[in-house]
């Protein structure tokens, strides 16, 4: 399992568009992959439940990672939530 904290940072937070971006990314690994926000905690496999964690810019969530490929999956989590999620 691995886990890492990211502060969202884009000021729109995290909506439909990079909403969209990131479950078509975690579609390409086998590992399960979930958002946490605060006590809220959510599969990403669906629109309406990154949208439900409700992450606005500045806020902190955890992405957590379990599976046969979660090394390959985290990096490229990583890399969405560091360099794309501003451009979207």
């Amino acid at each position: 399992m691995i886990s890492k904290n990211y502060i969202i940072t884009a000021p729109e937070g995290i909506h439909a568009r990079p909403a969209t971006t990131l479950i078509r990314l975690t579609k390409k690994y086998k590992s399960v992959v979930s958002l946490k926000k605060g006590e809220n905690l959510v599969r990403l496999n669906s629109m309406l439940n990154i949208l439900t964690i409700g992450a606005k810019g500045g806020d902190t969530i955890t992405v957590i990672i379990e599976g046969e490929d979660e090394a390959h999956a985290a990096q490229a989590i990583d890399n969405f939530f560091i360099e794309e999620l501003k451009k979207l």
